[in-house]
């Protein structure tokens, strides 16, 4: 492995991020202060069991390996783009399994995702509620929730860009769902490696006379508070940020140029065999008929790994003979498409 690799693709967590080579200098970031790390990505089987799963299986090709190393070292965002079902957003999951990275940072894109959406939330007419109960009491006592950070919520891209000592995994998911103008808002921050949350920009501005001020403000995922200082957040460690396509649309060139891009293919016979054995074990007979069956379809409309993967299973445990079998394992494999005719094998 080249000695500026960290990840390996084998699904065995290791702290090799720390071997990670230093930034090119105008991706060098120093954000302060430093926020303590999240919870090791151990702790997420409790609550997200599924997500870990697909983290342990994940298959990776040596091209995903070289691309996830070359967007680590340069501090660069990845760009993964492919069919639906080729493991995209899996792979940010096992990234920062391996590299103990903590929870994974997930934004879901829609066509109304704003920027702000996904760096923080601010709810005034909480703040304006608690105001008015304060104002009620005529004693003058300030209470919990008067506080402009009491009113806000760091959001999954907010989160990341925290000063934390190491990086952070963040999936920006089907970024291709959103308007025209969110990758070139998401570029500019992801460039800069910070932002500015104007209400405690004001808040601190009045309470200290613009001589500072910090707040504590709840990160994404968790109930801890950070601290943020003036307002502004900087980032330290460049967090791994995968943003996934299912190419339904173009990006601006100056999007693309400042993204690591990896293009994942469907899978071949060998690398589906892998990934059935990876999530249920050897392929039975009855697998590798699938498989078979798979591929023949595939060639012909789009079809995505994980029906593969429920068609194995339910077949495998209903114990049904050959006929019923394609029965089953047709109704459960259809096109994702309009364009092919999915009336059969």
């Amino acid at each position: 492995m080249p000695h500026w690799s960290v990840y390996t693709g084998k699904n065995e967590p290791h702290d090799g991020i720390e071997r990670l080579p230093a930034p090119p200098p105008w991706r060098a970031f120093d954000g302060e202060p430093v926020v303590p790390p999240p919870r090791d990505t151990d702790d997420e089987a409790a609550i997200s069991p599924d997500r870990t799963h697909r983290a342990r299986t994940y298959v990776a090709t040596p091209e995903s390996v070289q691309l996830v190393n070359a967007a680590l070292c340069l501090r660069r965002p990845l760009l993964v783009t492919g069919p639906p079902g080729t493991g995209k957003s899996s792979l940010a999951y096992a990234v920062a399994r391996e590299l103990r990275l903590g929870p994974v940072l997930r934004w879901n894109i829609t066509s109304r995702s704003t920027l702000a959406d996904g760096l923080y939330q601010y709810d005034p007419l909480s703040r304006l509620y608690a105001a008015r109960q304060a104002a009620a009491r005529y004693d003058g006592r300030p209470t919990a929730g008067e506080g402009v950070e009491d009113h806000l919520r760091l959001g999954p891209l907010g989160t990341a860009l925290l000063p934390y000592d190491r990086p952070r995994a963040l999936l920006v998911d089907e970024i291709d769902k959103s308007d025209l103008d969110l990758p070139n808002d998401l570029l500019n921050v992801l460039e800069e490696g910070q932002y500015e949350i104007p209400e405690l920009v004001r808040a601190a501005r009045h309470t200290t006379g613009g001589g500072g001020g910090t707040a504590e403000v709840l990160a994404d995922g968790t109930d801890m508070p950070v601290p943020i200082s003036r307002g502004r957040v900087r980032c330290r460690a460049f967090p791994f940020v995968v943003l996934t396509s299912n190419g339904e649309r173009e990006f601006p060139p100056a999007f693309l140029r400042r993204c690591v891009r990896l293009r994942l293919r469907r899978p071949d016979r060998d690398q589906l065999t892998e990934i059935v054995r990876a999530h249920l074990g050897t392929p039975e007979g009855h697998a590798d008929h699938l498989i078979t069956r798979f591929l023949e379809r595939a060639g012909t409309g789009e079809l995505a790994t994980d029906q593969l993967l429920n068609a194995i299973y339910l077949t495998g445990v209903a114990g049904l003979d050959t006929t019923s079998l394609d029965e089953l394992a047709e109704q459960l494999m259809p096109y994702l498409n309009t364009t092919a005719d999915g009336d059969g094998f």
